[in-house]
């Protein structure tokens, strides 16, 4: 007995009615009429749940607010560890029996308020920030029917405790209102809100920035993009320094710590685009199991979204991990390129198609002086890829970083850097105004070296001077003709007439010939020739018999046309998948062709799945706007 704490009268009564404790109400809310509703139409306990900076804690505090009439003791309760929870549940004790105060220990207090949540259940708790399901475990035994609202970055694991909501970004409408609720300024608000990946915490961050500094959002995405670092720390004066982006995060990689793999697949993905990435990308990294459990536990984690076999990863997550010089950036960045190389080249792989967009990603985030010899590859392959879609402009940028890698790395007489010079005589978007004359000049000088270094019926020197002929069809057509002419008399002497250099070197000629009746017997032998010179590889094939068909529909042969278009369409799906570029062109040829021989009907539903596809596939590009453009 000598231990026991004698309490005075007072210290017995309990006054919880009308008790509330929360954060102080925010001005700044926007959206969330789906969560909110969510959230009303719930009873137990609900999880928030979502990446760091989503807007969890926001989204509780403005719920909470506003249902403290419907409940006698509203408590909020910063529960990022078992020791903050159980402080949570003290102060709650002390709140409702302040004449226990300085009496009875933290242990004892907090009984007592786990007592009387026991026995009640007209109350409401948040829990904000709860790291782990196993944390509330020793509450929820004790805890009666009130209401409990937790928010966590923890995905997953609260299949036996909770009914879980999870939060995604703002729509484009509200992260601007949100953005103006701090800055007024709408000076390039569109771009910066795209850029922000409308997060909440980003948006107020940087409202916060411009409307002390006195900049416009336009300015600060330009300093973002050359400071990245620096802007992702920065904070308006007086803000909370552990809430801006360069630390929210941080938070969820130190608790990962013990999944090495975890953080060096961010670091990987975060040099990609944030959607679609394959996850049979990462297999190289460890054994199944190992790159399976980082997967999860960034999934667990908030840091990625599973669906099926890719994975997404919010782009500012991206940009604030590209941003940190401390975390092994260079080997992360030469591993995502190694990674994307290996799905080009590995048996089974994902291909050029899929892996376009992520290849283009991070020569957007890269710097050419930083190219590796496989960086350079990759860039080459997949803009000789792209020009395939007639995507020429999107090609000529690829193409020409792994010029400019090559040259630097092997200098200008190397025959890589020949290979690359030639890789960008692509054709132009019309809105360019003809032949790109840097595309020019730099083939004439390629085939220079070439011809000086080489022998003459080289493939590469036909292919040079082949794609030179195509740029100067318009500008230079006799100089063209010229060049397509010796082409097919040095392939036909040192390779042979049967050759697929010497087949392709004669359909380019025949392709700026006229007199279709004589130019379509041509054709005909030369897609015979080319079924006997190269089976295995029927690309050369599709695209003369394509020009065939269209020379068919100039001299009136519209059901031979029609009978060989179908022909091509169904060749180019067996050979090369429905979603290839060369796929989609046959259908376009095919569309043309219903066009052409009166079947509008057939033609104009042809082609409006064909406009679909291609924006699905390839985006915005030369032959989707052909396809756009065709008469309906």
């Amino acid at each position: 007995m000598e231990n026991a704490t004698l309490l005075p009268p007072e210290a017995l009564t309990v006054s919880p009615a009308g008790l509330v404790h929360l954060p102080e109400r925010t001005q700044l809310f926007v959206g969330r009429a789906r969560e909110l509703a969510l959230l009303d139409e719930g009873v137990g306990i609900q999880v928030l749940c979502g990446l760091g900076g989503i807007g969890k804690s926001t989204l509780a505090a403005r719920w909470a607010a506003d249902r403290v009439a419907d409940h006698t003791v509203v408590w909020w309760i910063t529960a990022e560890t078992p020791a903050e929870l159980d402080a949570g549940l003290a102060d709650l004790a002390r709140a409702m029996q302040p004449g226990v105060v300085g009496v009875l220990p933290e242990d004892a207090l907090r009984e007592r308020a786990l007592q009387w949540l026991a026995t009640h259940d007209d109350w409401l708790l948040v829990l904000d920030n709860v790291s782990a399901p196993a944390d509330l475990r020793p509450l929820l035994a004790r805890v009666g029917s009130g209401r409990i609202v937790v928010t966590s970055r923890r995905a997953s694991g609260w299949q036996d405790v909770a009914r879980t909501v999870v939060l995604d970004v703002l729509d484009p409408e509200e992260a601007a209102e949100l953005f103006t609720g701090v800055c007024a300024s709408d000076d390039g608000l569109g771009p910066l809100c795209a850029e922000l990946g409308h997060l909440p915490l980003a948006l107020k961050q940087a409202a916060a920035y411009c409307a002390e500094a006195g900049i416009t959002p336009r300015t600060y995405q330009g300093l973002l993009a050359e400071y990245p670092g620096e802007m992702f720390a920065a904070t308006a004066e007086g803000g909370e320094a552990a809430r801006t982006l360069a630390r929210v995060w941080q938070v969820t990689l130190d608790r990962l710590t013990d999944t090495p793999r975890a953080a060096l697949v961010l670091r990987i993905i975060a040099w990609w685009a944030p959607e679609g990435i394959p996850r049979r990308l990462l297999d190289p990294l460890g054994t199944p199991l190992e790159v399976t459990e980082a997967v999860r536990r960034l999934a667990a984690h908030s840091m990625i979204t599973l669906r099926g076999g890719e994975l997404s990863v919010h782009r500012l997550v991206q940009a604030v991990v590209r941003a940190d010089p401390g975390n092994g950036t260079a080997m992360a960045r030469e591993l995502a390129v190694n990674l994307l190389h290996r799905g080009l080249r590995h048996p089974g792989g994902d291909g050029e198609q899929h892996l376009v967009v992520h290849v283009e990603a991070l020569a957007g985030h890269t710097d050419p002086a930083d190219d590796s010899e496989m960086a350079a590859e990759l860039f080459q392959r997949i803009g000789l890829f792209i020009g395939t879609s007639t995507a020429f402009s999107r090609a000529r940028l690829l193409c020409g970083r792994a010029l400019r890698s090559f040259s630097r790395l092997h200098g200008p007489d190397h025959p890589r850097t020949l290979q690359a010079m030639h890789s960008l005589a692509l054709p132009s978007d019309p809105a360019e105004g003809g032949a790109p004359q840097v595309a020019v000049e730099l083939l004439t000088e390629s085939l220079a070296i070439q011809l000086r270094v080489g022998e003459p019926g080289d493939p590469r020197i036909l292919s040079t001077r082949g794609n030179l002929a195509r740029l100067l069809r318009k500008s230079e057509p006799e100089r063209a003709q010229a060049l397509l002419l010796e082409n097919v008399e040095q392939s036909h002497r040192t390779l042979g007439p049967r050759h697929p250099w010497a087949i392709l070197a004669r359909y380019e000629q025949l392709e700026e010939s006229s007199g279709t009746a004589v130019i379509v017997a041509a054709l005909e032998r030369l897609v015979a020739d080319a079924e006997r010179a190269s089976p295995e590889d029927p690309l050369l094939r599709d695209n003369i018999k394509r020009s065939l068909i269209l020379r068919l529909l100039d001299i009136g042969y519209i059901e031979r046309a029609l009978a060989l278009s179908a022909e091509c369409i169904e060749g180019s799906r067996r050979s090369f998948g429905p979603g290839d570029p060369s796929t989609l062109l046959s259908r376009m040829v095919g569309v043309w062709v219903l066009q052409t021989g009166g079947q509008a009907e057939r033609a104009s539903a042809l082609k409006a799945e064909l406009l679909e596809d291609c924006l699905k596939i390839l985006g915005e590009c030369e032959l989707t706007r052909m396809v756009r453009e065709m008469p309906a």
